[in-house]
């Protein structure tokens, strides 16, 4: 016996790969929201963060960068 399928609608989700299952500076969750088009970022310390909530932190630093996570000097991890 043959199957002929007429409709087929896939539905997927994702989340992305982090050391925890939200931003540690604005509390969000990390998985991924039709329309959000904000990734993420890792620094060297392996925190990770939406990338416009750490831009944002490190811009309101006025003398050292660091991560808001564990106060060491931020640097992002390539």
């Amino acid at each position: 016996m043959k199957v002929k399928i007429k409709c087929w609608n896939g539905v997927a989700t994702w989340l992305w790969v982090a050391n925890d299952e939200n931003c540690g500076i604005c509390r969000m969750a990390f998985s991924k929201v039709p329309g959000d088009d904000c990734p993420l970022v890792w620094g060297q310390c392996s925190h990770c963060f939406h990338m416009h909530c750490i831009l944002k932190w490190l811009h309101a630093q006025q003398v050292q960068q660091h991560c808001p996570m564990c106060r060491q000097e931020w640097k992002f991890k390539e």
